[in-house]
């Protein structure tokens, strides 16, 4: 399984879900970590205003924010490789960089545009 590290910019708590103005794609970010999770994966977040240690500590990451500046966060880190920045990647990128399948979304339709009577969605 593999170990994913996601460097966020500095948010009032460690997943920016809260406040009067959440962005929406962090609830989904965060939907998709637990996702990760539950396929057997490490998931650590650090949020740079909670945790600047963590940030100090990977050379990776100190060296990109020397060279960047804080534009270059959120940096995702896949088995302490980057694999992304500056954004939150979709669920498909998450899968596809540590090897886990994703399921189907949707429910089986018929030619007549019905739900298929041999899935157990009717």
């Amino acid at each position: 399984m593999s170990k994913v590290q996601i460097y966020d910019k500095p948010m009032c708590c460690s997943t920016g879900v809260c406040g009067p103005q959440v962005d929406p794609v962090l609830p989904k970010f965060a939907s998709d970590l637990e996702w990760l999770k539950s396929q057997g994966h490490q998931v650590d977040r650090f949020n740079l205003a909670q945790q600047p240690q963590e940030f100090a500590s990977n050379g990776q990451v100190q060296q990109l924010l020397e060279s960047e500046g804080v534009d270059c966060l959120p940096l995702i880190l896949v088995d302490d490789r980057v694999v992304s920045r500056s954004e939150y990647p979709a669920r498909e990128n998450l899968a596809l960089w540590t090897g886990s399948k994703l399921r189907p979304t949707g429910l089986p339709i018929s030619q007549d545009g019905g739900c298929s009577g041999d899935s157990s969605c009717c």
